[in-house]
Order: C-alpha cells, then structure tokens, then sequence
C-alpha cells in the first residue's frame, strides 16, 4: 500500500471518529428513522473511501459542511428511490387480481382434456405422432417428416387423416 491511500484512510478514520456520531444524529432527524439514519451514515463514510474528499478539512465546521452536503444527496436519493418503488407498489396493486379457476372449471378443464386425450389414442399411430408433434410441440411439417423418417407429403397425409379421424369421432360417427 502506498503512502497517499494509507494517509486517505487515516483521513477517513479521523472523519469518521470525530463526525459519524453527529451525522448520523443529523440524518435521524432528518429522516425520522435511526436504521435510515445509520446506513445512510455509513454509506457516506464508505464514499469517502471509495472516493476521497477533494481536499483536506481545515476545521470541523469544513468538514461537517462537507458530509451534511453529502449526506442531502443521499437522502434525495433515497427519498427519490422511495417514490419510485412506491410507484411501482401503487402500479401492481392496481392491477386485477389473478383470476384462478374455480373448482368446477377445473373439473371442467381437466374432464376435456382426458376426453382429448382419449380421442388422440384412438388415431392410428403415425397419424397420432404427427398430429401431437405439430399440434402440442409445434413443429413444422418438414421437421416431422425428419422426426419420422417419411416425406413431408406423408406427414400433411397423416395430419388430414388425424384431423379426419377425429371430427369422425367428435361427430360420433366412428367409435
């Protein structure tokens, strides 16, 4: 460690030694709270750390004149950062309550989806496997065919025949 940096926080030291005890009294009226107060009052001593006073203090009323002005900043900061995350509570309490099924609706949901289900097992094989492939995951005719070993031909083949199949079955005209 060189000798500027070990005199900075010597200089630190002396500040906070002589100083923390009334800022942070400054900052607890200021702010009406002591937990504020105290991180406020050690972050500022941290900044001086981090990045040092322009110069040396002649007296104590520099000094003070100098960690009151930074301390100001910091409350502005803080209440600025209050006011924009109360914003943001008052946004999101403002927003609709999520809206969960009922019991019924579920049942509801649940039921169709086992009726689905059981109308998808009843095609024909390939023909199943190419109507979930493009249905339920969403790939593309040429990535089926890929997937299954057969001509992009077949597999619009084997999605009309599953599409056929079922609006047979929904019709009830095939069991």
């Amino acid at each position: 460690m060189s000798a500027a940096p070990f005199a900075v926080h010597q200089d630190v030291q002396a500040l906070y030694r002589d100083h923390h005890g009334w800022l942070q009294g400054w900052l607890r009226r200021r702010l009406g709270n002591a937990f504020d107060a105290a991180d406020l009052a050690q972050d500022a001593f941290l900044r001086l750390i981090l990045k040092p006073a322009p110069k040396g203090f002649d007296n104590d009323a520099e000094a003070r004149a100098y960690l009151r002005t930074m301390a100001q900043g910091m409350c502005i900061d803080l209440f600025r950062r209050r006011q924009v995350e109360q914003a943001w509570l008052d946004a999101l309490a403002a927003l609709p309550a999520p809206c969960e099924p009922s019991p019924e609706s579920r049942a509801i949901v649940i039921e169709t989806l086992m009726e689905i289900g059981a109308l998808i097992s009843r095609l024909p094989d390939k023909a199943r496997d190419a109507f979930v492939m493009a249905q339920i995951h969403g790939l593309s005719t040429r990535e089926i065919a890929a997937e299954l070993g057969v001509s992009d031909r077949m597999v619009q083949k084997y999605l009309a025949q599953a599409m056929l199949q079922l609006a047979l079955i929904d019709a009830g005209l095939k069991h």
